[in-house]
């Protein structure tokens, strides 16, 4: 019996991809079940989703925000951050002002209503994220911020570029 062989050369070897092993996946797979689990305090109480309870934070520290700071802030594409705005402003939960001089751009503010959420919810996430930390010493959590703030200030500009 004779062996037919290939005039084609074989392919070169693929990379492999695992993504269970694949650090972006596993950051993200775990945002979202974090966030998920905390979505459900506010959620189940107030009705908010993700964006709105980020908007509304964001907003208690920093006050007189425009949308498209909120957006920067947040890393939120403007889009999702605009929604999220529109149902917060419906809710009385956050109140719009024209800024000052310039008459186009506006500002957002935590309405007494949107306080009084703020005021609840926080320490209700803080909660979540004291448990979610629980399993860490002081330590390997001071490590683990250093970590991700080093991943935030050198790992993701020199794998982007910039």
């Amino acid at each position: 019996m004779t062996s037919i062989t290939s005039s084609t050369p074989p392919a070169p070897e693929q990379p492999s991809l695992d993504l269970e092993q694949f650090l972006p996946y596993r950051i993200s797979v775990l945002s979202n079940r974090i966030s998920s689990n905390i979505a459900r305090v506010y959620g189940e109480r107030y009705g908010m989703a993700v964006t709105e309870w980020r908007v509304m934070a964001v907003l208690a520290l920093y006050p007189g925000l425009s949308a498209g700071e909120v957006s920067e802030r947040t890393a939120m594409d403007k889009v999702a951050v605009s929604r999220a705005v529109a149902r917060l402003l419906e809710r009385g939960f956050i109140q719009r002002e024209t800024h000052g001089d310039d008459r186009r751009r506006s500002v957002l503010h935590l309405s007494e209503a949107g306080v009084e959420v703020y005021q609840v919810v926080a320490p209700m996430v803080l909660e979540c994220e004291r448990r979610l930390l629980a399993p860490f010493s002081e330590e390997e959590q001071r490590v683990l911020n250093r970590l991700i703030d080093r991943l935030a200030a050198e790992g993701l500009p020199s794998m982007t570029g910039k």
